[in-house]
């Protein structure tokens, strides 16, 4: 069980198989691309079908903001003046598609949904190029504080 929607998310990211590593809050030093960040702490809201507020012990559900990041080496040089393309086109998508509608089963708290909400290219830096993945969990709040072990 993760601690985490952050954790839940790398465990359900981990758990697919796409062959790159993910963290949370990001790399460790020296982590060779690709390789994914999950960064929790964005916004929380309350979702709009929240129960009877004279009820102490009703649910409570928020919408959770999340980032996923892929990063990826651009390309590798073949020969003096020649480039080879290292980038795997079409995982961001693959990754978004996965993520989308999915309840995350390691999450402490009851998940409804998962929900894209957009990916964005991040232009080539460094040799590197970077996609940001948004997406909002739908997930009830949390009553206690999840200690992890």
């Amino acid at each position: 069980m993760a601690a985490s929607t952050a954790g839940a998310i790398k465990a359900r990211l981990e758990a697919l198989g796409f062959g790159v590593p993910a963290f949370r809050d990001g790399p460790r030093e020296g982590q060779d691309e690709p390789y994914i960040v999950v960064q929790e702490g964005m916004p929380a809201g309350l979702d709009t079908g929240n129960g009877d507020f004279g009820d102490p012990t009703a649910e409570i559900n928020i919408v959770e903001t999340i980032t996923v990041d892929l990063v990826q080496r651009a390309r590798v040089q073949t020969g003096a003046r020649t480039t080879k393309v290292t980038e795997r086109y079409g995982l961001a998508e693959a990754i978004a598609h996965a993520l989308h509608g999915c309840t995350l089963p390691a999450h402490p708290a009851k998940v409804t949904a998962v929900r894209l909400q957009d990916i964005d290219r991040i232009p080539i830096e460094d040799n590197r190029v970077r996609h940001s993945i948004t997406v909002q969990v739908h997930r009830v709040l949390l009553r206690d504080e999840v200690v992890p072990s």
